[in-house]
């Protein structure tokens, strides 16, 4: 599903050229789930922002599922990540004058989807928002907002998910929550999953580890099956 071919980002500073990340090499099968941890600083965020199209390498190549995310220009590129790419980021990034309902259904909508409401509720439904549909994002909990983002993200089915510290703005209750949620619908969707994360628990969740250490990665872990149990209670009950 993705291969990272010798990855170098660069950026000019004041003081001279900074490197961030320094010739970058993996790959990740379909439906596998993988953690990045390292150090404050340490590029992880730029990283996965290379991985999803967010941003532009300054050598070496990111590829999707046989495509070159690289070699896309800004508009193949918005295409990717509408048609084949979720993001869930630490800040939520949900639009505060839409409800949560409004929320989900923009991407459906933007994909010219006719169900895009009756999907919406479903996907609400299931992370355990029946009764927030007409909530707007400052009348949710913190934990409430994530949950609004993980369904807006698997909204479109996308292929690959990326999470940057999903679990990062909020209390170890809610927390729990969302890793559950989160593993529950990559299993039932089969979405690649990849993450940045400071939470031990949520990184040892993953099937795989990565360390990113002065802008070079490694591989810590590898299980053949995510950790998290397959009797995630279902929050929607």
């Amino acid at each position: 599903m993705l291969v990272v071919n010798s990855l170098t980002k660069k950026v000019a500073t004041p003081n001279g050229e900074l490197l961030i990340l320094d010739n970058i090499n993996m790959s990740v099968e379909k439906a596998q789930s993988v953690a990045i941890i390292g150090a404050s600083g340490s590029g992880k965020s730029t990283l996965l922002s290379l991985l999803a199209g967010l941003d532009s390498p300054s050598s070496g190549s990111v590829t999707i599922d046989g495509q070159r995310v690289d070699h896309l220009n800004e508009e193949q590129r918005a295409k990717l990540r509408q048609d084949r790419i979720g993001f869930i980021f630490q800040s939520f990034h949900l639009i505060p004058a839409l409800n949560a309902l409004d929320n989900v259904m923009l991407p459906l909508e933007l994909k010219g989807q006719k169900n895009a409401c009756q999907k919406a509720q479903h996907l609400l439904d299931r992370v355990g928002l029946s009764e927030r549909y007409t909530h707007k994002p400052s009348q949710l909990s913190g934990g409430e907002q994530q949950r609004v983002a993980i369904a807006r993200a698997f909204a479109s089915e996308p292929d690959i998910l990326f999470a940057d510290e999903p679990t990062g703005n909020l209390d170890q209750s809610s927390g729990e929550t969302i890793i559950d949620l989160l593993f529950k619908l990559n299993r039932e969707q089969a979405a690649t999953l990849i993450l940045v994360t400071h939470d031990q628990a949520l990184a040892d969740a993953c099937q795989r580890q990565f360390r990113l250490d002065h802008g070079c990665i490694s591989e810590l872990t590898f299980h053949s099956v995510s950790k998290i149990s397959s009797g995630i209670k279902d929050e929607s009950a």
